[in-house]
């Protein structure tokens, strides 16, 4: 074939083409990091733009913290379609999730007996509680997860915090078990008891007696 006779791409045409096939390099560059100077056009920067946060009540706390216990639980919520396949429909997500809860003696409710010569006082209290659990977002991740076809075309288009939601309320649940059955609430009992004995007797009470009713 002569050379001659080849088709050739008009000028006119071959200014776009050339600029398109350059951009199209210079965006895959900055995404696959090819050139390290080179910015990530598909980079993100995080921008916090909340207003400030409000004051809704104010509590007066008569408790004290004798003890908290920090947890980790790995949450692994399987969202199973009844009658589709798991490749299309349903998800499975592993959740590292840490938090910690609180155990406290209600000090409000404090029965204080003193003898006549001020020497020895017994204090009745009620039994310690747990508080609610409390999530450490810093320390709680979502490890692995999968999805199906339907399910990720739809994250796609849209987010799906519920997903989220679902995943902290489970947390929260198993660590709050995990707490009630730690013995927190002992270890708490244990140092509130020790905490009024030694205030009392920095006052001059010789014999101070802690029971929990």
């Amino acid at each position: 074939m002569d050379v001659k006779n080849r088709r050739r791409v008009p000028w006119y045409l071959s200014i776009p083409i050339t600029i398109a096939v350059i951009a199209a390099l210079f965006l895959a560059a900055g995404r696959f990091h090819w050139l390290p100077g080179l910015p990530n056009p598909f980079g993100e920067q995080a921008v916090d733009r909340s207003g400030p946060a409000v004051l809704q009540s104010v509590q007066d706390m008569s408790r004290f913290e004798g003890a908290a216990g920090n947890f980790q639980v790995v949450v692994d919520l399987d969202k199973e379609a009844t009658f589709m396949p798991s490749a299309l429909v349903g998800s499975r997500t592993l959740y590292v999730a840490a938090g910690s809860v609180d155990s406290y003696v209600d000090l409000s409710h404090a029965k204080v007996t003193v003898s006549s010569d001020r020497l020895s006082a017994s204090i009745a209290l009620p039994h310690a509680q747990l508080a609610g659990a409390a999530l450490d977002a810093k320390h709680s991740y979502i490890f692995a997860q999968q999805r199906g076809l339907f399910d990720r075309i739809g994250q796609f288009f849209s987010g799906n915090p519920s997903d989220q939601q679902a995943l902290n309320v489970l947390a929260v649940n198993h660590i709050q078990s995990a707490a009630a059955a730690s013995g927190l609430t002992t270890r708490a009992q244990q140092n509130t008891t020790v905490m009024l004995q030694g205030l009392l007797k920095s006052l001059g009470f010789t014999r101070v007696t802690v029971t929990y009713q």
